[in-house]
């Protein structure tokens, strides 16, 4: 019974981890991007603000706003 209780808290904290390790890859490939996307200058804005606002909630460990935050940017994008 013990095992059954560790391994279901154990696997209730993969989906976090999975959620804090793609958020770094998702800033990547906006920051690669972003060199090269042809926007305009209020879309560029909202695409910069959306990946900084994406790393803050990172950095405070909300990694499923993180992730939808970093979703739009992609969408603007277009990626």
């Amino acid at each position: 019974m013990k095992r059954l209780a560790v391994l279901a808290i154990l696997v209730s904290f993969a989906p976090a981890s999975a959620f804090a390790n793609a958020c770094p890859a998702h800033m990547a490939e906006i920051d690669q991007a972003m060199a090269s996307a042809s926007l305009s200058e209020e879309d560029m804005a909202k695409v910069r603000e959306l990946r900084a606002l994406g790393e803050e909630q990172h950095n405070a460990g909300d990694h499923a706003a993180s992730m939808a935050t970093l979703g739009e940017a992609k969408a603007l994008l277009g990626l």
